[in-house]
């Protein structure tokens, strides 16, 4: 395995030393340099070419967010946004300027807190070996969504006739680490309710995914919203999975509602995309869709073949546009998946899967 070389950029001394022995706990990965402002960050990535850096967004004389701009501009780098709760709205801020992902460390600059981050921070380090930077600036040099399924765009534009009705009551949606900017192209695809019920499990620590939800429901005509317990399926809505939860779905007096239950120690990831795409499989059989986007490990794989057992069908994202291709793979292995698109094509993707419009070449 080659060494993940890293540069830590992070105002707090304390904080950069402490991710430093933290990374430095990790088998061939070596922190080769740090800095305590956006300017000098700047600098170290120019001089060193790391492979991985870690980022702060608050900082003195230069912002993370101004630091991001730069370099994926200038020398696109993989950088992973270590953010406190109290800046949720900033965290996806960053993600849409090109950060993969992010970590989340208690709100206090200086504490021994910190510490409790190291096993996510390893995992999400460990994922650098795959990940796909031309993903990343593919998905940067995209048009920005024009909001309307099907409409004609420089990526993808068939001609498109809408039906009646749909054969999909429930769209459920899988995704990890490059997720949030590819849920956010889908969601804004959506000028009117669609017809049919949207399920999203992106994996997310605790606290993020209210302020996410709010975020895509600008955006979209989707009624979006974090989940809560006992909230109803219904068309032209959208339930995410809390943060650190997992989101199940049951039959209940003629209707269907959400349970969101904390995870078992099984559970490797949460929310887990499989426990969704399950639960979902058993109500619904062949009136489901799911779709597998980007992400590291093999959450959704398991799901997949019981919705297929059921019926249903599975989109998976393409290589291509993934910025990390291991959940995708994973679906795409079980021979079970019926189309494979890259993210700026799969809201057309699921209008076409769902009957609702068709294309023609």
């Amino acid at each position: 395995m080659r060494t993940i070389r890293v540069v830590v950029v992070d105002d707090s001394a304390y904080n950069r030393r402490a991710i430093t022995r933290m990374l430095e706990g990790m088998p061939n990965v070596e922190v080769v340099g740090y800095a305590g402002d956006g300017e000098e960050g700047i600098r170290r990535i120019m001089d060193l070419k790391p492979d991985l850096v870690t980022l702060d967004l608050e900082m003195p004389r230069m912002d993370g967010f101004t630091l991001l701009r730069i370099i994926m501009n200038s020398c696109p780098t993989p950088v992973i946004v270590i953010s406190s709760q109290c800046e949720d709205e900033r965290v996806f801020k960053a993600l849409e300027l090109g950060a993969v992902d992010f970590i989340a460390k208690p709100c206090s600059a200086i504490s021994e807190e910190l510490l409790k981050i190291r096993d996510d921070l390893q995992n999400k380090v460990r994922s650098v070996i795959s990940l796909n930077m031309a993903g990343i600036r593919r998905r940067e040099a995209l048009p920005a969504a024009e909001g309307t399924v099907g409409s004609a765009r420089k990526t993808a534009s068939p001609v498109l006739i809408k039906s009646e009705g749909s054969k999909v009551d429930v769209v459920a949606i899988g995704a990890s680490t490059g997720g949030p900017p590819a849920l956010q192209r889908i969601c804004s695809m959506f000028t009117e309710p669609p017809p049919f019920f949207v399920a999203i499990s992106q994996h997310m620590p605790q606290g993020f995914t209210h302020a996410f939800a709010e975020r895509l429901n600008r955006s979209s005509a989707l009624e979006i919203k974090e989940a809560r317990d006992g909230d109803l399926v219904r068309p032209g809505r959208a339930l995410i999975a809390p943060g650190g939860m997992n989101m199940i779905f049951q039959s209940l007096k003629g209707h269907v509602v959400a349970r969101v239950v904390p995870p078992s120690p099984e559970d490797k990831y949460t929310p887990s995309v499989d426990i969704m795409f399950t639960s979902l499989a058993e109500i619904y059989g062949p009136r489901l869709l799911a779709v597998v986007l980007t992400g590291m490990g093999n959450d959704g794989s398991r799901g997949v073949r019981a919705i297929k057992a059921g019926g249903g069908n599975i989109l998976a994202e393409s290589e291509e546009s993934a910025v990390v291709f291991g959940m995708p793979r994973e679906a795409i292995a079980t021979s079970l998946v019926d189309k494979v698109a890259p993210v700026e094509r799969m809201a057309d993707e699921i209008m076409v899967s769902c009957g609702i419009v068709q294309h023609f070449d």
